[in-house]
């Protein structure tokens, strides 16, 4: 039986403007064939020693409300602070083993989300990430992880 309380076809909300183009902004898609793959694209550009991650909210990523699901945000937040990881580790091999983040406000369909990842601290084996998820100039999202280098 359908749970009524929760409508699954409530309208998605979706941004009032002419979409954005990240390849006409000087975006490059990021590439991947797994599970990034089946909800990207994502979006990177040079950004000094590293690069910039984004993407596009599209009607894929709703939740029952018609925003994009958190658990996007979440998927969006732990590649864009991994890859800035990978960049920071000389591109060794790592894996998140630690994930926070705080939903700051909804994202509409059809806005662009860019991640703002920093390299917090770094020990031998473990490196602290934070990032904040943007639209904008509006924080959407924060985020604050721990990644454990794992070697050759």
């Amino acid at each position: 039986m359908p749970d009524t309380d929760h409508p699954i076809d409530k309208p998605v909300e979706t941004l009032n403007a002419p979409q954005f183009d990240p390849a006409a902004a000087g975006w490059e898609p990021y590439g991947d064939d797994g599970f990034i793959g089946l909800i990207g694209p994502f979006w990177m550009r040079p950004d000094g020693d590293s690069y910039r991650f984004a993407f596009l909210a599209e009607r894929k990523h709703h939740n029952r409300r018609g925003y994009v699901q958190g658990g996007m945000l979440m998927t969006f937040a732990d590649r864009s602070m991994g890859m800035t990881c990978w960049y920071a580790n000389e591109r060794q091999p790592q894996a998140t083993v630690q994930l926070d983040v705080s939903f700051v406000d909804a994202v509409k369909i059809g806005e662009f989300v860019e991640a703002k990842c920093t390299v917090v601290r770094r020990t031998r084996s473990l490196i602290f990430m934070s990032g904040d998820l943007v639209v904008g100039t509006r924080i959407v999202a924060t985020a604050k992880g721990v990644w454990k280098a794992l070697g050759e």
